[in-house]
């Protein structure tokens, strides 16, 4: 048989419940409101300053990486240029040679040797 446990846990709660005074309901939800909001109001403005802080931070490091790319760049194009000098130097150093060459050649054929 079903026994008093049976009952439902809810059973006669909503009689018990009083009649909701809908204007009290309303003053307790402004007094709420008006207790939490300014401090919300105030998060609200602060998290706004943080946000526009961070965005100016974050063009700020854009800015500075931008110029650490530059400096990588003069520095590859210094490098570049030290390359080039240094095979401009090979290249005289090899024209100098062809010439003496051609000078040891043109004193062989002078001497009648043929070569």
């Amino acid at each position: 048989g079903a026994g008093p446990s049976d009952a439902s846990p809810d059973e006669g709660v909503v009689e018990d419940l009083p009649l909701i005074d809908e204007k009290a309901v309303e003053q307790l939800t402004q007094g709420l409101i008006s207790h939490y909001l300014p401090d919300l109001q105030r998060s609200k403005s602060a998290l706004q300053e943080l946000t526009q802080n961070q965005v100016v931070l974050l063009e700020t490091l854009e800015q500075e990486i931008s110029k650490f790319k530059e400096c990588n760049s003069i520095l590859d194009i210094d490098a570049l240029f030290s390359e080039a000098k240094h095979y401009h130097n090979k290249l005289v150093n090899i024209r100098n040679e062809m010439m003496m060459l051609h000078e040891k050649t043109s004193k062989l054929k002078v001497s009648g040797i043929n070569i």
